[in-house]
């Protein structure tokens, strides 16, 4: 059964994605990320970059590209890009607002709310940016207790947005979070189509529940296959981690698109790579965290 064809008959270098949340902002919470950006980090300096992103992975085959309102500027940044790529598919989320004001360190970088007026205000802003560009429109890292998954009102203004619908997920029960989301129906219709979470070689948790996403006919979109950089430099993974911990998430066989989080050209280069190994996994070192560890750690990284 196939519930969403927004990614049918993608394979190669298509599996990779690009997402922009390192780079639609000067600060976040990718380790090294400071040694990897301008000096400088100025909105058009931000947007140099991107764009330098965007034009090197669409050239390699990449097509989808992912964005939120919380990424600073760069649903503003893609949506500049997007004329003349005709073929580029959109994903943007909703459920937080950018509050840094363009700064590096900040009390608070975003604040979330799943509430149905923060729906509207922000559905919104990404159409007057994306307008029917927009292709995915998923609801940003939803946790158990997000009132999304509850509020049958709610439910029925994202089936009537005009995208694909889909989620987000992060913190130690992303498995609860995607069953949940996965058995909400609106007059029998599935409403969620398409689920993003965290999968990586130190948080694979996730993984039998996006298997049965998949086997649902969902699409499956993997978000920190390098869990914010902690894996670009791990030994165990041999000369080229960057390139092992992507391989790894492209060879699961639910997985319909792995997202990169280049903010070098360099590293859509590594990705591209990536795409084009045949890995076996069996070889792999074992590497998970328990899910608790592993987002107790992410929370202390620094935004750099």
């Amino acid at each position: 059964m196939v519930i969403v064809e927004l990614f049918d008959g993608i394979s190669g270098v298509a599996r990779l994605g690009l997402g922009l949340a390192a780079v639609g902002r000067p600060g976040y919470i990718t380790l090294e990320r400071d040694a990897d950006l301008p000096a400088r980090r100025t909105v058009e300096a931000m947007r140099e970059r991107a764009h330098a992103l965007l034009d090197d992975a669409y050239a390699a085959g990449v097509r989808y590209f992912d964005v939120a309102r919380s990424y600073g500027r760069a649903e503003e940044f893609l949506a500049g890009w997007l004329p003349g790529h005709d073929d580029a598919i959109v994903g943007s989320k909703w459920g937080y607002t950018y509050t840094a004001d363009w700064r590096v360190t900040a009390d608070v970088h975003e604040v979330k709310d799943h509430s149905a007026g923060t729906f509207a205000r922000q559905l919104g802003e990404t159409r007057a940016l994306f307008g029917d560009r927009l292709g995915l429109y998923q609801v940003h890292s939803v946790t158990p207790d997000s009132p999304v998954l509850t509020d049958r009102e709610l439910h029925r203004a994202l089936t009537g947005q005009g995208a694909v619908v889909g989620l987000s997920t992060s913190g130690p029960r992303q498995a609860d979070t995607i069953r949940a989301a996965c058995a909400i129906e609106v007059e029998g219709v599935p409403l969620f189509r398409s689920v993003q979470a965290t999968w990586n070689l130190l948080e694979p948790s996730a993984g039998p529940a996006l298997a049965e996403a998949h086997a649902s006919g969902r699409a499956v979109i993997v978000k920190e296959a390098l869990a914010n950089g902690r894996l670009a430099a791990l030994p165990d993974l041999g000369i080229h981690p960057e390139v092992t911990a992507l391989a790894a998430a492209l060879a699961q066989p639910w997985a319909t698109v792995v997202l990169s989080g280049a903010v070098t050209r360099e590293q859509v280069a590594v990705g591209v790579h990536a795409a084009g190994v045949s890995l076996d996994t069996t070889r792999l070192p074992d590497l998970a965290e328990s899910p608790e560890r592993y987002w107790t750690t992410r929370s202390r990284l620094p935004w750099t």
